[in-house]
């Protein structure tokens, strides 16, 4: 029977945090986007933890109107992290309109290029405070490819990469993280679906199936072995045409 310690989690974590900054950016800030949601929430409070409030740096990236700004906010006022808001509406608007003045957008390429746009903004901002970017990605999110390439997907360092869903949420609740937050149905805030919505199954069974290996209904586990296998190429680095000058 798996059992999470979260208490160990949280300290370990930590722990790392520290030791990864103190070889990569010894006195640099840790620079992450907050959405409101459970996985920043996390993610900031572990920083807050690790490397001290001063040393977290907040980026609220709305896009025109946000309906849930204020979770985000929340968060920053909860942990008293400096924080920068940044309205992405203009940026995204006009890049969309630029490449459809050449060919029509996909709905996939619509869907994914706010949150590249946020990429390059949170980069901006930790180039201009001496900062260096946290990666919020989960362990049960990138399993099934749930996020989007050069956009949500990358980072500097990934504090909850090899933490579920169901595991995130435990150490949200350790360290006292506002419910709304721990427990806010997750949603990329772009297509108004929840994500388990547009996944085809809940965090729950996803998580169980990966720690304790219960498979959920048959149509389920096809669902979650597919996805998978075809987002594997996410989790790799870039592969390199291997040349070998000294070959024959």
């Amino acid at each position: 029977m798996y059992r999470f310690d979260v208490d160990r989690a949280i300290e370990d974590c930590c722990r790392w945090i520290q030791d990864w900054f103190a070889e990569n950016g010894d006195g640099c800030k840790a620079v992450l986007g907050v959405s409101g949601g459970k996985d920043s929430s996390v993610c900031a409070a572990l920083l807050c933890r690790a490397l001290g409030v001063h040393r977290v740096v907040g980026v609220l990236m709305p896009r025109g109107e946000q309906p849930d700004i204020d979770d985000s906010r929340l968060l920053c006022k909860h942990l008293g992290i400096t924080n920068v808001t940044v309205n992405i509406g203009e940026a995204a608007d006009a890049l969309e309109r630029a490449v459809a003045a050449s060919l029509p957008l996909s709905v996939q390429a619509t869907t994914n290029l706010p949150p590249r746009i946020r990429m390059t903004t949170v980069y901006a901002v930790s180039q201009s405070v001496n900062g260096r970017v946290a990666n919020t990605c989960n362990f049960s999110e990138d399993w099934v490819g749930y996020s989007t390439r050069w956009g949500d997907s990358v980072g500097d360092f990934a504090p909850l990469a090899n933490f579920t869903v169901t595991e995130v949420k435990a150490i949200g609740r350790a360290l006292g993280l506002p419910v709304q937050l721990v427990d806010k149905a997750p949603s990329d805030g772009l297509c108004g679906k929840t994500d388990e919505d547009n996944l085809g199954f809940t965090y729950a069974e996803l998580d169980l199936y990966l720690r304790e290996g219960i498979e959920p209904a048959p149509e389920k586990k096809a669902l979650i072995d597919r996805k998978h296998k075809q987002n594997l190429f996410k989790l790799k680095m870039m592969p390199a045409f291997p040349f070998d000058p000294c070959a024959e």
